[in-house]
């Protein structure tokens, strides 16, 4: 969701299911093999209803029936490492995350060589996990094997294909290369629906990382029906109050109100005045002038249903959890309910900093909105330091170049204007102007 003038850049949702959990049939056939693989699949039935702590004491146990079966150098035991790894990461613990996935790749390098289709998994999750934390250039060459693999072996139009082209599809809509990310997800979503239907839940994610995209490039109209389409399948296939369920809310409901700031924003600038009209819509009046967007009534519902969702199922301190709060802040903010927005910026950037690390993109996104807030009330001695933060975080973790970098150049520049600094102000500006320029 965004402000004006303050586009946020969101971390990509993570792909459901389509980080595969690897359940294959390489344990023996007896008493152990059966156990592992009754507990595997109880596992899986959990994740997908979103039941992620039962889920991980079940990954557990299996891990332990696979080490004690077959030995701790077993594709089975990879294959249990890597599904307590997912467990972990759906639950953004990133740090308890990562030795079981890389534990998980070198024994399948190793049992099963180099080039096996499970290996690319592995890999692929390994690099979502990297991108999950910001870490662009470690994820870019994992995401990039894990699809040459796939596609030597499996061929082009394998489902497993359009993980990996999903995958690398939001590494590259992070980075604000938009044209390599739209044809990546384009292609994964035709796969998904030839291979699985057009209702099945992976659909979905196809649907709503392409929707974000959209949102992204600021093409709402190309953005709201597959946002919406997605909502529906996973309502339908995964029930009300699973954690994929509160991602479209909450996707949705940034859609709206970006839609609704931009509308307002616009004629505000034209001296329009805005007028609601009712609990969904508003019209901006002006002698010869008529438009109509949703109203900020549509909107609230949607996130704080998100964030209901996302508590329950994922904690309180869950990264998907600030997302929601960073959505509820924002729209309180465009309000002009500063007082209502302030703890929940500062409650969704401590679980970010603690989450994700303090150089994390999302992050600078909290540290930005913060600082527009405190802007707005003409706080800019609390401001700056938080916008200048913001800036550095994404020089470093996006490039010169990306347009969260603009967007963070605009604000400080806006900063030093309102306190006459306008010379400090122009170079930034002048910079912002031609990161916005650049084709992507």
């Amino acid at each position: 969701m965004s402000h004006t003038a303050r586009k946020h850049v969101k971390t990509p949702a993570a792909v459901f299911l389509s980080l595969l959990f690897l359940f294959g049939a390489t344990a023996s056939a007896d008493a152990q093999g059966i156990e592992w693989k009754t507990l595997n699949d109880e596992a899986m039935s959990l994740y997908r209803q979103g039941q992620y702590d039962r889920a991980v004491v079940v990954a557990k146990k299996a891990l332990e029936v696979a080490e004690k079966a077959v030995g701790p150098n077993h594709p089975s035991v990879a294959q249990s490492l890597n599904n307590l790894a997912e467990l972990y990461r759906a639950q953004g613990q990133y740090a308890q995350a990562e030795p079981f996935y890389k534990r998980a790749l070198a024994i399948g390098e190793k049992a099963l060589g180099s080039e096996h289709p499970d290996v690319a998994t592995s890999l692929d999750n390994l690099a979502e996990l990297y991108r999950a934390q910001g870490q662009y250039t470690q994820a870019e060459p994992l995401y990039k094997r894990a699809l040459a693999i796939k596609e030597k072996a499996l061929g082009p139009e394998h489902p497993d294909m359009a993980v990996s082209l999903n995958n690398l599809a939001g590494l590259y809509d992070a980075q604000g290369q938009y044209a390599q990310a739209e044809s990546l997800h384009q292609r994964a979503l035709a796969i998904w629906e030839q291979a699985l239907g057009p209702n099945h839940p992976n659909v979905a994610w196809s649907l709503n990382n392409l929707a974000t995209l959209y949102r992204h490039q600021g093409q709402d109209a190309q953005a709201e029906p597959l946002a919406k389409r997605a909502l529906a399948i996973w309502e339908q296939a995964l029930g009300p109050n699973h954690p994929a369920v509160a991602t479209a809310l909450n996707n949705l409901a940034e859609l709206y109100a970006s839609q609704r700031q931009v509308v307002a924003a616009l004629f505000a600038s034209q001296g329009v005045t805005v007028v609601p009209v009712g609990p969904d819509m508003f019209i901006a009046l002006r002698p010869g002038v008529y438009a109509s967007q949703r109203q900020d009534a549509t909107v609230e519902p949607l996130v704080k249903r998100a964030l209901a969702i996302r508590e329950k199922a994922l904690g309180p301190e869950h990264p998907d959890v600030a997302t929601s709060l960073n959505t509820l802040a924002s729209l309180y903010h465009t309000q002009g309910q500063y007082a209502t927005a302030e703890p929940l910026y500062k409650r969704a950037l401590a679980i970010r900093e603690k989450a994700l690390g303090p150089e994390h993109p999302a992050v600078a996104t909290g540290l930005n909105n913060l600082a527009a807030l405190y802007r707005d009330q003409g706080q800019y001695a609390q401001a700056e330091p938080l916008a200048k933060r913001a800036l550095a975080i994404r020089e470093k973790a996006l490039g010169l170049e990306h347009p969260a970098v603009a967007e963070s150049l605009e604000n400080m520049a806006g900063l030093y204007r309102k306190t006459d600094r306008d010379k400090e102000a122009e170079p930034l500006a002048a910079r912002a102007q031609a990161i916005r320029a650049i084709v992507r």
